[in-house]
């Protein structure tokens, strides 16, 4: 099938590639620099397939636009669809695939990296001793040991995340809408929301996306939290409220903040914009706090991770054009 690849960075031409080889799938690979929206979905045209990433936009426009083209299968090298209009597609005929799992192991301790880079200030100290400053005063943290860690979405990547948690000593408490018995076997429990803000030291976000859990991390659950908690999320950009962190930031009620996602990230993230002026201002205000860590949405971006989803997208658009069953389909 000819395969038309958004957003393809030098990685996903390199795995892509490698995954439709060692498949030998026979696949041509269109690879596009710029993302998929209005302005680039022409393109597409003539591919029977669309590989996407997480900021490409696949809504009711865009898709119009490409099964006008001729494309019948919009394949996901990323987990999140919050980006597709599932309805929409449905409805003209087009199959969307995803990347159910890759690593979670990728995102969990990209979480706990950027946990333990706050709670113990190494951006800090890393810029202090270039300097050749070695002073102490503005470094200290806290033990992990004995410390309430809330996770908040007890999927793959929250399991891990837990279990990680368990090991440096610290109890673990959950909330999912979907609670689970292996995360009850680690020896961890669930908790209602109310009682998450006001036990937990440590706040890891590892839920999807959905218009439910948008901004989950608002004013009043901000408020409700314990004073000075960290709160960490490698999900998704829209389930924290950043307008809301900046005032708990300022305030001192929330103790320190590490992101690798962004709400408006769809304008920054993936691209070299240090020879340029950013003109958001609140990821700027972000910025400037020395107790805030943001990463550009690598949490994924591990070579065992990036493996699997190549050869997972390749495998999908191989299951479609063979005429089989999508394994990997989402359905509404």
């Amino acid at each position: 099938m000819k395969i038309a690849v958004f957003s393809a960075k030098r990685y996903d031409r390199e795995f892509l590639s490698a995954a439709n080889e060692k498949a030998q799938a026979g696949h041509q690979l269109h690879f596009i620099d710029a993302p998929l929206d209005m302005d680039a979905v022409a393109v597409a045209a003539g591919h029977e397939a669309v590989c996407i990433f997480v900021n490409d936009k696949a809504d009711a426009e865009v898709l119009k636009a490409l099964a006008q083209g001729g494309t019948r299968l919009v394949a996901l090298r990323c987990t999140g669809f919050n980006n597709v209009d599932l309805k929409v597609a449905a409805a003209l005929g087009l199959k969307v695939v995803r990347v159910v799992t890759y690593s979670p192991y990728s995102v969990a301790e990209h979480a706990v990296a950027l946990l333990l880079a706050i709670n113990r200030k190494v951006h800090r100290a890393y810029a202090r001793t270039r300097d050749s400053n070695f002073a102490l005063d503005g470094l200290m943290g806290f033990d992990l040991h004995g410390k309430t860690v809330a996770v908040v979405g007890t999927g793959k990547i929250g399991l891990v995340f837990a279990r990680i948690m368990l090991g440096f000593g610290c109890e673990v408490i959950g909330y999912d809408k979907f609670p689970s018995q292996a995360f009850l076997d680690l020896g961890a429990r669930y908790v209602g929301a109310g009682e998450i803000g006001a036990r937990a030291d440590i706040i890891s976000l590892h839920c999807p996306l959905t218009p439910e859990t948008q901004h989950i991390i608002n004013e009043e659950t901000l408020a409700r939290m314990k004073r000075g908690a960290l709160l960490i999320n490698t999900s998704r950009g829209g389930l924290v409220d950043t307008e809301a962190a900046i005032e708990a930031l300022k305030s001192g009620q929330l103790g320190g903040l590490g992101l690798d996602v962004y709400e408006q990230e769809a304008d920054l993230f993936f691209r070299d914009l240090s020879s340029t002026i950013i003109s958001d201002d609140v990821f700027q205000r972000l910025l400037s706090f020395p107790n805030v860590i943001v990463t550009g949405h690598q949490a994924f971006f591990t070579e065992e991770a990036i493996s699997t989803i190549c050869e997972t997208t390749i495998d999908s658009v191989t299951q479609f054009a063979t005429g089989q069953a999508l394994s990997d389909e989402i359905k509404i």
